[in-house]
């Protein structure tokens, strides 16, 4: 049987568990009461005193014989603060006069029955005032449906052929041209993947250092006298009020509408021309379609925060009910029955405000937005997360088991041939070796991925919604531990039969062409539009990319810069592609001239760009994120990643012409830049090195116990942050090929970030703790306006 205690803690909400009971500490202080009452001689009454208590336990000597004699007694104190409600006191009978023990266990006890009651008021609260916003936001998206609809039955045969949807009876003041981008379509066509995997409408931010998120849910992209202006709504008027659509600017079509209308509204063009008499603006069709789809997913995270307080409620009074029997247990009184009344009645456990709008978002969603299909509503609203499978950790046995196998054979192999050495086959390194250490280093890096997430998770780190993943859709870590093993065997296995072909002298175009066929067959598989092989994760991997290369077309949430950063250790693994590409779309394996590629200026200054476009692509996020939020960090932010550019140029530059000039250049950018990014990852990513902390060097709040660890990874990462050096020194390991010491470097710093990725979540979680950010908030539609 499951204590209670791992219960607890495996069901409570990670970001709230500070204001849950502290349950431990609880459990600490009884055994403290405990080991005090053994080792405490028994101590024997006065004479006077036992004769008292003896007279009072008589009939007649109690004032009221039919009440039972409580030996303690909860008071309420009313307080000036509206907020911190009532507080309760417990008052102890002449039973405890003589234990300090027990006093400080019902003073703590208070205390946390106080703190939770103020926790779930103010949460309350907030839902409530969440709930009545998304209830007005209901009724101006049905009134604004029904007049489009009224609308679109008056119009004339010669009006229905109109590219845009006619003005409704709102009256519009001004309007700004939208284009529908082609994702909205892509959209519609998978339903219950809006609703729980797209990020790129959340306002829900993520940042390279802490900071609260935009309560207000308009996208901002301009600091004019201190406020920053909202580009992305309308004004109109209806129900009496003066009401704009704010759509976040998400996509590029968005975005570059907004430049649009800034760069128009400076030129002073745009207030002329939302001035001429009789002009008819209309609000279109895609508008209204993407202000539904934010108050659904609204409703959605409103319910999952509501569903989350009733767990608060729950939880919380088991834990009142064990403590207080453990408490009985210990000390042989009976005080459970009397101190649960009290809990009871107090306002977490008997307010019925929060489950009364649960039931009312329950059956709004459900008329609204699943044609009145309970089962279909609640499939959105609380989401069963998949099962997990012992035939998955089976099969990643087996394929683990063949992949090593395979392995050891090939490196026995490649010995006997004398591959991988300083006088190796030039054909096969430069050919074949590319293809191989590409893919190493990709599910090296997937496979760090899997350990972090098995870390995470438990470690109690919510990485999930942390990456807004979809609950029925996220890869587990065994499920990624799969697609490792079966991939490396795959490939380990076309490589060792490559390997074979080759030792025995067969060099035929269709054996040239083994490693090439291998690297497409990936390729289409990440693309294949059939339901097989994860293809939702598989999408949500490409959609990642393409917002990443498009940067700074899209709006940057976590999972994006996250992946950025990633792109930023696999430098080697995109050059290796890139020449891959070359060498077989170029059709050069027939000739078997690997030279072609690098005699081409084409390919020679793509591979400069190559080196700097994932820092390009995460400096552009960067500023995409200090466009719309107006903070500084990210420009300083920024700087890193251009020190980085600069450095990997000047090792470009190093390698074309290996000069003592060059030489110094790298060794000054490089060691500037190094202590950049040593600084950005201690203190900014990691918000380590702190001071004044229980900590020394580190954080108050950490997650793992032994503090080691954390100085261990800090001096780890500073040690593998210096492998640019090996581009100065150029060591070589015995008499391995300088490709093999290349991808061991490579190796090293994927394994640096593997590493990284822990401390990043680490901190990101501990800022959402910190600030009880549990569900995310989903920017609203419709913003009241005034007048003028």
């Amino acid at each position: 049987m499951v204590k209670f205690s791992k219960q607890f803690e495996g069901q409570l909400v990670p970001e709230w568990k500070e204001a849950f009971v502290d349950y431990w500490q609880l459990k600490k202080d009884l055994k403290r009461m405990q080991v005090m009452g053994n080792d405490a001689p028994p101590k024997k009454p006065h004479f006077a005193q036992s004769l008292l208590s003896s007279l009072r336990n008589l009939p007649f000597f109690d004032p009221n014989p039919h009440k039972e004699h409580e030996i303690i007694q909860v008071h309420k104190r009313l307080t000036n603060s509206a907020s911190r409600g009532v507080l309760y006191e417990t008052e102890l009978s002449e039973q405890f006069e003589d234990t300090d023990a027990a006093k400080d266990f019902f003073a703590r006890l208070d205390l946390q029955l106080n703190k939770v009651n103020q926790f779930y008021k103010r949460k309350e609260g907030e839902f409530l005032e969440r709930g009545e916003s998304l209830k007005k936001q209901m009724e101006i998206l049905l009134e604004l449906k029904a007049a489009i609809k009224k609308q679109r039955r008056q119009l004339s045969v010669a009006d229905a052929d109109a590219k845009d949807d006619p003005s409704i009876s709102c009256s519009i003041t001004c309007e700004e041209d939208s284009t529908k981008d082609s994702t909205e379509q892509e959209e519609q066509n998978h339903p219950q993947e809006i609703l729980t995997t797209e990020h790129e409408n959340s306002e829900f931010q993520f940042s390279d250092t802490p900071q609260a998120p935009d309560d207000s849910g308009k996208m901002r992209t301009q600091i004019e006298g201190g406020k920053l202006r909202s580009l992305s709504g309308r004004a109109f008027s209806c129900q009496g009020k003066n009401l704009r659509i704010n759509i976040p600017l998400t996509t590029p079509s968005r975005t570059l509408s907004a430049l649009t209308y800034l760069f128009l509204e400076d030129l002073g063009s745009q207030s002329r021309r939302c001035e001429l008499p009789g002009r008819k603006l209309n609000i279109n069709k895609s508008k209204i379609h993407h202000a539904e789809k934010m108050i659904r997913g609204a409703l959605i995270e409103l319910f999952k925060g509501l569903d989350y307080l009733k767990t608060y409620r729950t939880l919380n009074m088991l834990a009142f009910a064990k403590i207080l029997k453990k408490f009985d247990k210990v000390t042989g009184k009976q005080v459970q029955n009397i101190y649960l009344k009290v809990v009871e009645s107090s306002y977490f456990n008997s307010s019925d405000m929060a489950m009364k709008l649960m039931d009312d978002v329950e059956e709004l969603f459900t008329k609204h937005f699943a044609d009145g299909d309970k089962q279909k509503s609640m499939m959105y609203l609380r989401p069963h997360q998949r099962k997990e499978s012992h035939g998955v950790t089976f099969f990643i046995g087996l394929f683990a088991g063949c992949f090593i196998a395979l392995f050891v054979g090939y490196c026995i192999m490649a010995h006997i041939a004398g591959m991988y050495t300083g006088h190796s086959d030039t054909i096969y390194m430069e050919t074949v070796y590319p293809v191989l250490s590409m893919f190493s280093l990709l599910f090296l890096h997937l496979f760090l991925y899997g350990c972090n997430i098995f870390m995470w998770r438990k470690t109690r780190i919510n990485y999930a919604f942390i990456f807004e993943f979809a609950p029925t859709k996220e890869l587990k870590y065994r499920e990624v531990f799969l697609i490792c093993t079966t991939s490396m065997t795959v490939v380990v296995g076309v490589m060792f039969a490559h390997l074979a072909l080759t030792a025995k002298g067969y060099s035929s175009t269709q054996v040239q062409a083994i490693p090439g066929f291998l690297f497409l067959m990936f390729l289409v598989l990440l693309v294949c539009p059939f339901n097989i092989i994860y293809r939702s994760s598989r999408y949500h991997f490409l959609r990642v990319i393409r917002n990443i290369v498009l940067a700074p077309l899209y709006k940057v949430v976590m999972v994006d810069f996250f992946m950025a950063d990633q792109l930023c250790s696999q430098v080697p693994m995109l050059r290796s592609m890139e020449f891959v590409a070359c060498y077989y779309i170029t059709g050069s394996y027939r000739t078997q001239d690997y030279g072609f590629c690098m005699r081409s200026k084409h390919f020679r200054d793509l591979s400069y760009a190559v080196s700097f476009l994932p820092y390009y692509w995460r400096a552009m996020q960067c500023a995409r994120r200090w466009f719309d939020e107006g903070e500084t960090t990210h420009l300083v932010n920024l700087g890193k990643y251009v020190s980085a550019m600069l450095a990997a140029g000047a090792k470009v530059a190093y390698e074309k012409e290996k000069n003592a000039g060059w030489l110094s250049l790298v060794v000054v950018i490089s060691s500037a830049a190094t202590v950049y990014q040593l600084y950005w990852d201690y203190v900014k990513d990691w918000g380590l090195l702190q001071i004044n902390t229980k900590n020394p060097w580190l954080r108050n709040e950490l997650i793992l116990r032994r503090k080691f660890v954390y100085y261990i990874s800090m001096v780890l990462n500073l040690v593998l942050r210096l492998a640019w050096l090996q581009t100065v020194l150029h060591y070589n390991f015995g008499s391995l090929d300088y490709r093999v010491t290349s991808f061991f470097l490579a190796a090293l710093e994927v394994i640096r970030r593997g590493q990284w990725n822990f401390y990043r979540l680490e901190n990101e979680h501990l800022n959402n703790a910190g600030k009880f950010r549990a569900v995310k908030t989903v920017p609203l539609p419709f913003h009241e306006v005034d007048e003028d």
